[in-house]
This record gives C-alpha cells, sequence and structure tokens, in this order.
C-alpha cells in the first residue's frame, strides 16, 4: 500500500494556476493577431527590456556571438550537436517508405515527407538553454525540414552568445531574439517580417507551454512540454545523497518544476528527506530549488517493485530515473513515461545537455499519449493509392454497395462512374 511521506500542492490549486496561465495567453495570442508586430515589440519590452531595430540576428550579429565564445565552449557544443544528430539518423534509418500490392492491380504506399517549416523555441530567461537548440534545430534537419525559424529570449537584456552560437551551428535559417509567448506567436501566426510556419517545437514554461497548446490546429507540435519533472524509483540499494542531489538537478529549473521519489525503503525516504535540506544549504540555485521542492516535491512508499511500477505509470513523469537493483525490470514494465535513466551511471543531466538522446519529452501526464520529440515528429507519413482499370472495376462493386449501406449518393457514384468507364457498365451515377 502507498504512503505519502510527503505531498506536494493539491490538485485545485494547480487547476487555479493553470486557468490564470489560460486566460492570459488567450489575450496575449489575441492581441498578436490583431497588431501583428507593434504587439509583438510591446510584448517584449515588457518582459525582456528587448526592443532591437530587427528581431532577426543578422550574419555579423551571429559572428559577433562566436567571436565571444571560447574555442572550449565551441568545441562542446559540436561534441554535443554530434551526438544528437547520431542518434537523430539512425533513428531516421528506421522509419521505412512501403509500397506494396494487397490485391492484383492495387498498389499501396506510404511517403515520408518532412514538414515545410519548422520554428524553435530555445528557452532563455533564467537559464540560457542552449541544449534546447540541439534537441530541436539539429533534429530537424536530419529529418529533412526546408526552413527552421528559431526564437531564443534575451538574457537580462543581452546577446546570449552560447545560445545563439549553438543555433547556427545546429543549422537553423533564421534567428530571431525574441521569447516567450510573443516567440510563439510570431513564429505561428507570422508578425512583421517573420513568416508564419507549419509547426512549433521545443521546451518552456508554462506560458509557452500554453501558448503551444492554444496555437494548436492552426499549426503543429511536437508534445506539451512545460515545467521540468523528475520521478526517481529507488530501493534500499540507492545513495541518498544521489538522490537528494538529482531531484534537486531539476528542481533548480523553476518554482513550478515536479519532482518525486516512489521507494520501497523507508529508511531511505527519511534520508533523502534530511539530504535534500543538508544539500539546499550549499545549493547555488538553492532559492528556486527549495520553493520547487516545497510545493511540487513529493515522496510515497510502496511495498514492492510491482507496485512502484503502478505508482510510476498513473504519475506518467518525463523523466525517471530508476536507483535500484534491478533496473531492468522498469525498462520492461514501465510504460508511461518521457524517458528512463537506468542505474545510478547515468541522470536526466547526460539527457538534457548531450548524450544524445532527445530532452524535448512530455510533462504534465501528455507521457500516456505520446513520446517525446524525435526525427519522427518531424515527419509526416503520407498514404497513396493507384489501381490498374481491372482492380478498379473490382474494388468498385464493393464500393458502391458499402457507400450505398451508408446512404453517401455521392460516393456511390464514383463508383459507379469508374464501373461504367473501366468495366463496360452503362449504368445511371443516380437513381
Amino acid at each position: 500500500m502507498r504512503t505519502y511521506i510527503k505531498r506536494g500542492m493539491n490538485a485545485s490549486d494547480l487547476r487555479k494556476q493553470q486557468e490564470d496561465v489560460a486566460a492570459q495567453v488567450r489575450s496575449i495570442l489575441a492581441d498578436v493577431e490583431t497588431r501583428g508586430e507593434e504587439a509583438i515589440r510591446e510584448l517584449s519590452l515588457k518582459f525582456d527590456n528587448w526592443n532591437p531595430a530587427q528581431f532577426r540576428l543578422s550574419d555579423e550579429e551571429i559572428e559577433g556571438a562566436f567571436s565571444r565564445v571560447s574555442e572550449q565552449a565551441i568545441q562542446d557544443i559540436r561534441f554535443a550537436q554530434d551526438q544528437i544528430r547520431g542518434f537523430a539518423e539512425k533513428q531516421l534509418s528506421c522509419l521505412q517508405e512501403l509500397e506494396v500490392e494487397t490485391l492484383p492491380g492495387i498498389t499501396l504506399g506510404h511517403k515520408n515527407i518532412p514538414v515545410e517549416s519548422v520554428g524553435c523555441y530555445i528557452p532563455g530567461g533564467r537559464y540560457p538553454m542552449l541544449a534546447s537548440a540541439h534537441m530541436s534545430i539539429v533534429t530537424a534537419r536530419v529529418a529533412g525540414v526546408k526552413r527552421i525559424v528559431a526564437c531564443t529570449p534575451p538574457s537580462r537584456g543581452e546577446m546570449p552568445d552560447a545560445t545563439i552560437c549553438a543555433m547556427a551551428m545546429a543549422g537553423a535559417d533564421e534567428i530571431y531574439l525574441l521569447g516567450g509567448i510573443q516567440a510563439m506567436a510570431a513564429m505561428a501566426l507570422g508578425a512583421g517580417t517573420i513568416r508564419p510556419v507549419d509547426m512549433l517545437v521545443g521546451p518552456g514554461n508554462a506560458f509557452v507551454a500554453e501558448a503551444k497548446r492554444q496555437l494548436y490546429g492552426r499549426v503543429g507540435i511536437d508534445l506539451l512540454a512545460g515545467p521540468t519533472e523528475v520521478l526517481i524509483i529507488a530501493d534500499h540499494t540507492a545513495d541518498a545523497e544521489m538522490v537528494a542531489c538529482d531531484i534537486l538537478g531539476q528542481a533548480e529549473h523553476s518554482p513550478t518544476s515536479p519532482s518525486a521519489l516512489i521507494t520501497t525503503s523507508a529508511e531511505l525516504a527519511r534520508t533523502v528527506l534530511e539530504e535534500i535540506e543538508r544539500q539546499l544549504q550549499t545549493l547555488p540555485s538553492a532559492p528556486i530549488a527549495s520553493m520547487s521542492w516545497a510545493d511540487y516535491g513529493q515522496i510515497i512508499l510502496v511495498d514492492s517493485y510491482e507496485e512502484a511500477v503502478e505508482v510510476a505509470n498513473e504519475l506518467a513523469y518525463e523523466h525517471v530515473e530508476v536507483l535500484t537493483e534491478d533496473p531492468g525490470y522498469f525498462l520492461d514494465y514501465m510504460y508511461n513515461y518521457g524517458a528512463l535513466f537506468l542505474g545510478p551511471e547515468t541522470n536526466v543531466a547526460y539527457g538534457d545537455k548531450v548524450i544524445g538522446t532527445n530532452h524535448t519529452l512530455p510533462t504534465k501526464a501528455a507521457a500516456r499519449y505520446t513520446g517525446g520529440l524525435w526525427v519522427g515528429k518531424f515527419i509526416k507519413t503520407c498514404t497513396y493509392q493507384r489501381c490498374t482499370p481491372e482492380a478498379s472495376v473490382q474494388i468498385g462493386e464493393y464500393a458502391e454497395r458499402l457507400c450505398e449501406l451508408e446512404g453517401f449518393s455521392g460516393h456511390r457514384a464514383q463508383a459507379i462512374i469508374r464501373l461504367n468507364r473501366f468495366g463496360g457498365q452503362e449504368r445511371p451515377l443516380h437513381s
């Protein structure tokens, strides 16, 4: 039986927060749609203290960013992008096109067609999330997307040089220094010189995630990736210091980042609580991480691996670290998660920054119905069909009768006209 050693905010409080965010986003999107670039400029000045002559960075400005970033940083960015690109290329190789003759004279198939244009959001603000450039832009480029637009906010009124370098190295065609809801609106709806895109991708805070949700339908999206989440599943073999460290490592993202520990060990639960408080005394990001842990952290004591799996699948968290005697058990039996990190040798930071898997992952239980961003998200699998005249007659006989069963006279006529043309029949289209 599960026992809650610590709980986070209650469901009604969380719903109220979401309703407030949704209302603010709705108002801002409506304003941008009405006033275009004028609204974008007001929002950028208000939230980021940024109102340049042009939001799009020139080649000279991008070159300036490179001149201010160390060679070691450039090499590290290149290494990370090589890992993401390599894994994306392996994933792409799994996506096969298909053509098959299902009956004599009937050919069916599908083609994998990249999305034409994509807007990639690279979060900034509190932290310059340059790794998101690797995850979205590199992966879109591997998929074959023709036009890649990338937006990132200024950092305290300045250009985030390392992020700009990462965006350029990843292969962005257009780079804009623009953040938040206004960036999502500009990419989706178009504003000034920014032409709209077909799809929005990338993580962000609650406002960015809500903007993607409200814009979905006008454009495609990868998934709803809001404030990051981490779940650690641990047993008596786990290192309490490591568990606490990995919880706080994600809690530092924002005051609204959920974190959870599911454990079969009451002793570990007690020790982790103490260890978190100890580490908060020296963690530089403690002002954020402590709020996140206080309001959104929870510890759940369970009786067995089976119950741990049950609770973990209910939570459906974004990142799931497994620090147990048998991590493979959870790979076999868990089915709701964004990404698994198996064993103490790996961790969420590896996945977030460099190892090669994508860090744009489902949050708020979206892992129940989607995986994370990957090369396949940028590809439309589109079907086609062709028939010989003889096969058209064969299928037409069935189609006519089935359309009649459903009462679709116009559909039925499509079959009859082909029976007349290719089968030598002389029947009226409508009777």
